[in-house]
C-alpha cells in the first residue's frame, strides 16, 4: 500500500492502463463517442493524487490473431481498407462501417486494435500475477460483432479479451455489464458457452438501441442457462437500479462461481446522459463497482478486469463515475465533497456546461419521477423472472 498526497491509501496492486493515442480511435467532432472522457477521467484521478506513475502501463495493439479470435479475417481487412480510404461504399455497408453510428475514419485498425490491445494489456497483468486488479477505460467496445460493426464499435474488446481468457487460461469468466445499452456482441459470443456467464442490466430495449436484451435471452445449447438480462424501464431511478443489480449480481456469481470477473462500466444511465432516458446519479456509479470488488474477492481470487463503456455526458459524468470506479478499485472511495479547482479550472474553458462543483449529485437533480411506484415494482418483476432459472435449480437441489 502507498500514501499519497491528501492522505490517500492505494492499493499498490492495481494498474491503469493509458495512453493518449486513444484519443486517436474518434470517428469526427461532432460524433458523441469521444475518448477526450478518458484524458478527464486521468486527469482528475492525477490531480487529486490517487494515481501514481507506478500503476499506469501502455497498451499495446492486438494483433490480427488475437482478434480473430472473435472477428472474421475478411472484416478485419475490410475495416484496413476503410482506414485507407479504400474499402467502396457498398462494401463498407455489409460490413456496418460508414454509418451514422460507425463512419470511417483514418486509420480506423490500428486505433481499434489499440483498444483490444488495451485490455489484452489489463488482462495478462491481472492473470499473471501481476495485479490483482486492472482498469482499462478505453475499453468497453460491446457492441461489436463477429463481421460487423455496430453501435460506434469496430472490434470488440472485451468479447476478445474473454476468449483470450478461455485460450491462454482456461478460466471460467463472468462478464457482468452496467451500460444502459444492452451488451449484444458480447452476449451473442458466448451465447452457447457454459464457461462465460454474461450479465447485462440495461435500459428495456423498447426504447433503446440494440433493442435487444430481453429477459428470456438465456443461452443457446450447453449455454442455456448462463446467459442473464435485466431490461429497466425508462427513468429507473438508483434505488431500483442497484436493488436489481445487487440482487441479481449476488445470486448470479453464487451460482456460477467465476474464476475471473470482467466487468464493462458504461455510465450512460446517469440522468444527464443524452442518449438514454434513465435517472440514476453518482449514487450508483459509487454502488457500482463496489458490489464488483467483493464479487472479485469472494469468488475469484481478487482477479478483476475493468473496462470503460458508454458514457456520452463527458464533462459532467464521465469523469466523476470512472474516477471513482478506479477509486473503489484502489480502495480510495471514500472521497466526497468539492472536486479540484485546478481540475475545473483547467477543463471548464474547453467545456461547453458547467462543470459540476462536487462528487456527487445534488439531491434535486431532477423534479420526482411520477411513475417511480410503477416502476420500481414492474423492474423487481423483471429481477424476478431473469433469477428464475437459478431459483429454481437450486429448489430442485441441482
Amino acid at each position: 500500500m502507498a500514501e499519497l498526497a491528501g492522505g490517500y491509501i492505494m492499493s499498490d496492486k492495481c494498474v491503469f492502463v493509458y495512453s493518449e493515442q486513444f484519443l486517436r480511435y474518434k470517428f469526427h467532432d461532432d460524433h458523441p463517442f469521444n475518448q477526450l472522457r478518458v484524458k478527464l477521467t486521468y486527469d482528475l484521478l492525477r490531480t487529486i493524487g490517487a494515481l501514481d506513475d507506478r500503476h499506469v502501463v501502455p497498451p499495446r495493439m492486438a494483433t490480427d490473431e488475437e482478434l480473430t479470435l472473435i472477428h472474421d479475417r475478411a472484416y478485419i481487412e475490410a475495416v484496413k481498407a476503410a482506414g485507407r480510404g479504400e474499402l467502396s461504399e457498398t462494401a463498407a455497408a455489409n460490413y456496418g462501417l460508414g454509418t451514422e453510428d460507425t463512419p470511417i475514419f483514418p486509420n480506423m485498425h490500428e486505433a481499434s486494435a489499440l483498444l483490444v490491445g488495451s485490455t489484452l494489456t489489463a488482462v495478462d497483468y491481472v492473470l499473471s500475477g501481476q495485479a490483482d486488479h486492472a482498469l482499462n477505460l478505453g475499453g468497453g467496445l460491446h457492441h461489436g460483432f463477429r463481421g460487423k460493426a455496430s453501435g460506434f464499435c469496430v472490434y470488440n474488446d472485451s468479447a476478445v479479451a474473454i476468449q483470450y481468457i478461455r485460450e491462454k487460461y482456461g478460466l471460467r469468466v463472468l462478464y457482468v455489464d452496467t451500460d444502459a445499452h444492452h451488451g449484444d456482441g458480447v452476449q451473442w459470443a458466448f451465447y452457447d458457452d457454459p464457461n462465460v456467464c454474461t450479465f447485462s442490466i440495461h435500459e428495456t430495449g423498447r426504447y433503446l438501441f440494440p433493442g435487444t436484451g430481453n429477459v428470456n435471452e438465456r443461452g443457446h445449447g450447453a449455454g442455456y442457462g448462463y446467459s442473464f438480462n435485466i431490461p429497466v424501464d425508462a427513468f429507473t431511478e438508483d434505488e431500483s437500479w442497484l436493488y436489481a443489480y445487487t440482487m441479481a449480481l449476488r445470486e448470479i456469481a453464487d451460482f456460477f462461481r467465476p474464476d475471473v470477473i470482467v466487468t464493462q462500466n458504461g455510465v450512460d444511465a446517469h440522468y444527464y446522459d443524452p442518449l438514454t432516458h434513465l435517472s440514476v446519479t453518482m449514487k450508483t456509479y459509487r454502488a457500482i463497482p463496489k458490489l464488483a470488488h467483493q464479487i472479485a474477492h469472494e469468488y475469484c481470487g481478487g482477479r478483476w478486469i475493468a473496462v470503460g463503456g458508454g458514457g456520452y455526458d463527458i464533462w459532467r459524468v464521465v469523469p466523476r463515475a470512472w474516477a471513482l470506479l478506479w477509486l473503489e478499485m484502489t480502495e480510495q472511495s471514500d472521497i466526497s465533497g468539492p472536486l479540484p479547482a485546478a481540475w475545473r479550472e483547467r477543463w471548464q474553458p474547453l467545456s461547453p456546461v458547467s462543470l459540476p462543483l462536487e462528487w456527487d449529485d445534488p439531491d434535486n437533480l431532477y423534479a420526482p419521477i411520477p411513475r417511480k411506484a410503477e416502476i420500481s415494482e414492474k423492474n423487481a418483476q423483471t429481477v424476478e423472472k431473469a433469477l428464475y432459472f437459478i431459483r429454481s435449480q437450486r429448489r430442485a437441489g441441482t
